[in-house]
Formats: structure tokens, C-alpha cells, sequence
């Protein structure tokens, strides 16, 4: 059974930094897919979590629109730890971020079968 725990969410004003990590234990992070998802700022059924930052099993990066240029994904495939990087963090990145394992895309939308409990992060202005 795969196991996911996050670490590293916290409090920080507007413009600082974290960086989330998660261990994904019995699973293979190369040639899998591996992502961070964050809880939708406007839910919809099937589509509570809207996908961060996705490294596809061939090795591609993909980043939701509102992050691009302030997030970076990467992986540790021998510590099987997936890394998130978050700069100039906004008051609208506040949420609760998951780390999840073998994701695939339909329909243009992230899902994901293994989840983590998820991390809080919190950006005041």
C-alpha cells in the first residue's frame, strides 16, 4: 500500500517562501507520475482539488496557470521524496496542499489515485 505524509506548510506574508516535501513510500516516483494538488478555491463536485505541479511518468512538468513562475516540482527518486518549491507566495495561494502519486489527466483535469492528509499553508497580506 502506498504511503504519502507531507511536511513543511506553515504561516508566511505575502512574497515569502516554503517549500513542502513528501515522502511517497512503496512506489517508484521514476517513470510514475507524482504531484501536489491544492484544495480548489471553488469546489466543484469531482473537482474539489486542483492540481499545482504534476511530473508525468515520461519526466514532463506541468504547472496550473496561477503558479507558473513561482513554483517549482521536483523529485528525489532514490529518497522517493517530491519536492515544492513556493515563492512570492499570495494571500491566494492559502489552502491545503496534497502530495499524490500515480495521477493521470482526462479531459484536460489531474486526478490522482494515493493521497497524502494534506498540508496547510497560510499567506496573510
Amino acid at each position: 500500500q502506498v504511503e504519502i505524509e507531507e511536511s513543511g506548510g506553515g504561516s508566511v506574508q505575502a512574497g515569502g517562501s516554503l517549500r513542502l516535501s513528501c515522502v511517497i513510500s512503496r512506489y517508484t516516483l521514476s517513470g510514475h507520475c507524482v504531484s501536489w494538488f491544492r484544495q480548489a478555491p471553488k469546489p466543484v463536485p469531482g473537482k474539489q482539488r486542483e492540481a499545482v505541479a504534476v511530473i508525468d511518468a515520461d519526466g514532463s512538468i506541468t504547472y496550473g496557470d496561477s503558479v507558473k513562475g513561482r513554483f517549482t516540482v521536483s523529485g528525489d527518486n532514490v529518497k522517493k521524496i517530491l519536492y515544492l518549491q513556493m515563492t512570492n507566495l499570495q494571500p491566494e495561494d492559502t489552502s491545503m496542499y496534497y502530495c499524490a502519486a500515480a495521477c493521470w489527466n482526462t479531459g484536460g483535469h489531474w486526478y490522482a489515485n494515493y493521497w497524502g492528509q494534506g498540508t496547510q499553508v497560510t499567506v496573510s497580506s
